[in-house]
């Protein structure tokens, strides 16, 4: 379960809107507690590809941000994504480039501009399963 703060999530969802119509991305980090994942910190970083259809992060906010994080004592929890014009799921390239399958994969889906869908995914050996998320205010 990822738990994230509603300023956290309007960030997110922020950013995602900033950005549209080229998929937004970034990183969580924060405090693992069991089956538990506070989110602490969202990092908003550059999609280098300007894709509508897919993301590439900016390697140097990426290593920014990593060192950033062991600072202060966070660990890496996962990332995010928009999905401009499709739902919350991940694709099959999404599925494909998934690096570690301790972390989780968040996908807002901006398809419905008045309802966007957040979704948290683990994806391990090609297969995607949801995850719960919690939004505290």
């Amino acid at each position: 379960m990822i738990i994230l703060s509603r300023n956290d999530y309007e960030k997110i969802l922020n950013h995602a809107k900033k950005e549209s119509p080229i998929e937004a991305c970034g990183l969580l980090a924060g405090i693992v507690d069991g089956e538990k994942k506070f989110v602490k910190e969202v990092r908003l970083l550059t999609n280098i590809d300007r894709s509508p259809e897919h993301f590439s992060m900016d390697p140097k906010e990426q290593f920014e941000a990593l060192k950033h994080f062991r600072e202060n004592k966070f660990v890496l929890i996962g990332n995010f994504h928009s999905h401009p014009q499709s739902p919350a799921r991940p694709s099959e390239e999404d599925k494909r480039l998934a690096f570690d399958s301790k972390l989780s994969y968040l996908i807002l889906s901006l398809m419905d501009k008045k309802n966007p869908v957040l979704k948290s995914f683990i994806i391990e050996y090609g297969n995607s399963y949801e995850e719960d998320i919690l939004i505290e205010d």
